[in-house]
């Protein structure tokens, strides 16, 4: 098993990782103001990185998924708000687009994407509807020559700023979850969407969260993404595909901890030596870099498997749900080597601590990553 990476893997990390470098402190000003870090996703738009893995024929830049891993976990070590921007447009939305798109829908809605040039949105949770589609009460009616869309959707991030929607509804209320459709909506030629505001978050302050309202929604005809009653499987494989992102967004953030651990234990002294040098805090620094090793193999495995058009839904389920817990894990014992220090807002751990904690929330809890594991095992599949 060959883990060299390619010239072009090592140029995209590099760049990622000086990219990420150049934005640091701006990001953590950013989140103590709670404010949206538009100029960082606007460098990173002009680097090319919001459509790493998108086809070049629809402007993005034709990359393979490992190297889109690889610069998420760069760029979530500096801003991890922003990483989960460009994550939405990318993964969420680009890559459903891309698969299940017609050639028309691909041309109209990923290039701007791709490029950064606008945002994206992914509408599939609501209020009584999160691990379970099938309590799903967004509905779209076929009416004239296009569709009407009502409902209510929540915990969308990037709602309030994006310009395309990718949304699941219900078309057939008889089937439940195997009657649901997915719609893209250009949401600038949608009058009867409102907005909620932005919600007020532990973590990723600067990724906003917003509720999507949909009153008598008309939407044209080919706003159907994939075939009729088919949107779970589109929105499913759409998180499969950012399930593995979202991992490498984990292992960045769990980097992240762990650096500012080790420079920290560095130059913290107590009892007459550096506090590395004791033998607790070695241990849980040494604990940390093995975990974070194992969710890194585990992200580039499930990468590489999507990459050979290879099954990997148990494999993404396995990196989220192991990457997410270690980015958490390394984010707590960060905290503790800090101590009081590890409290304030003056130091990046507190800020490392609730960022980890959302990924084991977004994207399918990390309870619901066991279940998809689990019914796996039972099926008598290895992973």
């Amino acid at each position: 098993m060959d883990f060299t990476l390619s010239p072009e893997q090592k140029a995209v990390q590099e760049k990622a990782r000086r990219l990420a470098q150049e934005v640091k402190e701006d990001a953590a000003r950013l989140d103590r103001q709670g404010r949206f870090p538009q100029g960082i996703l606007e460098l990173w738009a002009k680097e090319g990185l919001f459509g790493l893995a998108l086809p070049r024929d629809y402007g993005g830049g034709g990359c393979d998924y490992v190297t889109y891993v690889l610069a998420q976990m760069e760029l979530a070590q500096a801003c991890p708000s922003s990483a989960l921007i460009l994550h939405v447009n990318h993964s969420n939305f680009g890559l459903a687009v891309n698969r299940f798109g017609t050639e028309d829908q691909k041309r109209r809605f990923l290039p701007q994407v791709a490029q950064g040039e606008v945002f994206a949105c992914f509408a599939l949770t609501e209020p009584e509807a999160g691990s379970d589609p099938a309590r799903l009460k967004t509905s779209a009616r076929a009416e004239g020559a296009g569709w009407v869309l009502s409902g209510h959707k929540n915990f969308v991030t990037s709602g309030n700023l994006a310009r395309f929607a990718l949304v699941a509804a219900l078309t057939d209320p008889n089937l439940r979850s195997k009657g649901i459709s997915a719609f893209i909506i250009d949401l600038a030629q949608t009058p009867e969407v409102t907005w909620g505001p932005p919600e007020a978050k532990l973590g990723l302050r600067g990724a906003e969260s917003v509720s999507l309202y949909f009153d008598e929604a008309r939407l044209p005809a080919d706003s159907l993404l994939g075939d009729l009653n088919q949107g779970l499987k589109v929105m499913l494989a759409a998180l499969d595909g950012a399930r593995v992102g979202s991992a490498a967004i984990a292992v960045g953030i769990g980097r992240a901890a762990l650096a500012e651990s080790l420079a920290y234990g560095r130059r913290r002294e107590q009892f007459g030596q550096a506090i590395a040098q004791f033998q607790a805090t070695q241990w849980k620094l040494a604990d940390m870099a093995c975990d974070l090793e194992a969710a890194a193999l585990l992200t580039f495995k499930a990468a590489w498997l999507k990459d050979q058009n290879l099954p990997y839904s148990t494999a993404a389920a396995m990196a989220k749900k192991f990457a997410t817990d270690t980015a958490m894990h390394a984010a707590l014992e960060g905290v503790q080597i800090l101590g009081g220090y590890g409290y304030l807002q003056d130091y990046p751990m507190e800020r490392y601590f609730r960022d980890a904690k959302a990924g084991q929330i977004y994207e399918g809890t990390n309870e619901i990553m066991r279940l998809i594991i689990a019914r796996e095992l039972l099926k008598g599949g290895g992973g």
